[in-house]
């Protein structure tokens, strides 16, 4: 009887934890997405006069907006150990980032892992399916500049001319870094049956902790934003590439970063806004490799993309049995880096963004009693 009532009052300390953090994110939304949206409003003159400066605003406040996304995970115990290559000393220079995908947790951990990186959370593009143009997030992110794609055969040519158009209209304009992709196009529950059958059907390999990578957008984006060697190869070289007003290089790296859950069991979005989960540790595997390694030509950089999914698969079955990523190859023993935020910095987001969506409210009261 008493174990009854103990499990019972646990479930009720749950439940009633679970009920505070969602309201706490409901006003979060409310006080901190209008009021992005008012201060882009308010900055057009600036954007006109200033276009460099409107987005280095912008990006500021982009990464505070996913500060408080990170805060939801934090306070929560959910935290982020990093392996692999140190990015810290690239994150000025352009990259395309290509992450394996499991579940919605899967950007929300990106989120974290990437604040304590200097600026290039505020200078980054993401490439996410068009469902998220609907969640609370959307509006967001389309003033930011990123890319919903369309899944789908049906849609694949198309989707793949405005993702060049856009990168042709925003990246650069907007002093973009790294931009961000899911080469998978899916969910692992939702293609791994699909993805192996095709890998049977095609002699490929049998994968079961990722899926095979489709190569439409990678292709347009490598095409669009580097140079092209004569070897098929694309070119870090500043006196090969075309040239934009202000210089910039092209991509420079192609950061495969791999995100592992302990047992195999991904953080969703619901775990991130209810807490229902114990306290967590998602582990964060980088690798870089610079551009000209990276073949462009269609056929060689489907199988240069492959190779890196088999990788993938290979460090995860490596994580799930043994509990860490495999030492990198000349190194003795492979060390990890607990990913840390300050809680103070993270209290001061909060408190701007309510001092905020206060000060809009009473602004926008104000206005109507003095038309109505």
């Amino acid at each position: 009887m008493a174990q009854l009532l103990d499990g019972a009052g646990e479930l009720g300390w749950v439940l009633l934890k679970s009920a505070i953090r969602f309201v706490f994110m409901v006003l979060n939304n409310c006080v901190a997405i209008p009021s992005y949206c008012c201060y882009m409003l308010l900055l057009q003159p600036l954007r006109l006069w200033d276009s460099t400066m409107f987005w280095h605003v912008e990006g500021f406040m982009f990464q505070w907006l996913l500060a408080m996304v990170s805060t939801w995970g934090w306070i929560a115990g959910y935290t982020v150990t990093e392996w692999g290559d140190d990015v810290r000393p690239v994150t000025e220079e352009e990259a395309m980032v290509i992450v394996n995908h499991q579940s919605t947790g899967d950007v929300c951990t990106l989120m974290m892992c990437l604040q304590d990186k200097g600026t290039v959370v505020q200078k980054m593009m993401w490439l996410m399916d068009h469902v998220f143009k609907y969640t609370n997030f959307g509006l967001v992110s389309l003033i930011h500049g990123d890319f919903f794609i369309r899944q789908g055969k049906a849609y694949r040519d198309k989707q793949l001319i405005y993702l060049k158009d856009h990168l042709d209209k925003y990246y650069n304009s907007r002093d973009r870094k790294w931009i961000v992709l899911f080469p998978e196009g899916g969910f692992l529950r939702k293609r791994r049956e699909t993805s192996q059958l095709f890998a049977k059907k095609n002699s490929l390999p049998h994968l079961n902790h990722v899926t095979l990578p489709r190569l439409g957008a990678t292709h347009v984006i490598l095409k669009t934003l580097s140079a092209q060697q004569e070897n098929g190869s694309v070119s870090s070289d500043v006196g090969t590439l075309k040239q934009t007003a202000n210089k910039r290089k092209g991509l420079q790296w192609v950061i495969d970063v791999t995100i592992a859950y302990p047992k195999a069991r991904p953080m969703d979005i619901q775990t991130w806004i209810f807490g229902y989960r114990p306290p967590t540790v998602t582990h964060v595997h980088y690798r870089m490799y610079p551009i000209k390694e990276v073949p462009v030509e269609a056929q060689a950089l489907t199988d240069w993309l492959y190779q890196r999914f088999v990788d993938k698969e290979k460090l995860m079955a490596h994580f799930y049995d043994t509990g860490s990523f495999p030492r990198p190859e000349g190194q003795k023993e492979a060390v990890s880096r607990p990913m840390t935020l300050d809680p103070v910095w993270l209290c001061i987001i909060q408190l701007c963004a309510f001092a905020s969506g206060y000060m809009w409210y009473s602004v926008l009261q104000y206005l109507y009693c003095c038309l109505f």
